[in-house]
């Protein structure tokens, strides 16, 4: 069983530069990506974990795989790859911007035994997708992948099941989700924005990000 990371440092988490420099928003998207790489590797459940990037970007216990290729060319190369090379093992495929996922969340995912179980995220996203036997999907992200993933599954004659999860639908694309890395995280990705000097604004019965 292996697991895939799909990351992208270069100007990352562009939707924050109201907040954070371009500077910070690498940093903060390094801290997110150590925090599941942290899960994935305490999860100990997976023998080989992929960091497919565009940079040369070393983390202990992590795989790094170059390529210049979109997210959804770059993660169905892979997937064709492990069928045509007889590695048609299970794979999670989990976004790198989920900082608060968990050893546990990580367990859940693959206690279940369907074909393919399916994570979503918020607006119709896919947080993370494990595929027991890669040559029968292919991915489709952007717009509402959610539904995208699930019909693509149906076409195959797939088993579905969905993993809903408070910490795996958290993913960090706007300013207004910092807010639930502030309250709810304990990982480097927490620990980052405090450091910057992010803190919590309570205004009118709402809760919202500043600086210090």
């Amino acid at each position: 069983m292996r697991a895939v990371i799909p990351f992208k440092k270069n100007n990352a988490k562009s939707r924050l530069r109201a907040l954070l420099s371009q500077e910070e928003r690498e940093g903060f998207a390094m801290a997110m990506l150590n925090d599941m790489a942290e899960a994935l590797l305490g999860s100990g459940c997976f023998k080989v974990i992929d960091l497919l990037t565009t940079s040369l970007i070393e983390i202990k216990g992590l795989n790094t795989v170059l390529t210049e290729k979109g997210l959804n060319e770059a993660l169905n190369e892979y997937l064709e790859k492990m069928s045509s090379h007889s590695m048609d093992e299970p794979v999670l495929i989990i976004m790198a911007d989920i900082p608060l996922a968990s050893i546990k969340n990580i367990s859940d995912i693959i206690s279940f035994q369907a074909d393919i179980v399916i994570v979503p995220g918020r607006m119709g996203g896919t947080n993370a997708l494990f595929i027991r036997n890669p040559s029968s999907f292919r991915v489709d992200y952007y717009g509402a992948s959610f539904l995208k993933h699930i019909e693509i599954a149906r076409r195959n004659n797939l088993e579905i099941e969905v993993s809903d999860s408070f910490n795996l639908s958290t993913d960090i694309d706007e300013v207004a989700d910092l807010v639930e890395v502030l309250i709810h995280g304990k990982g480097q990705a927490a620990h980052y924005l405090k450091k910057i000097g992010l803190t919590l604004l309570e205004s009118n019965g709402r809760v919202g990000v500043k600086r210090k």
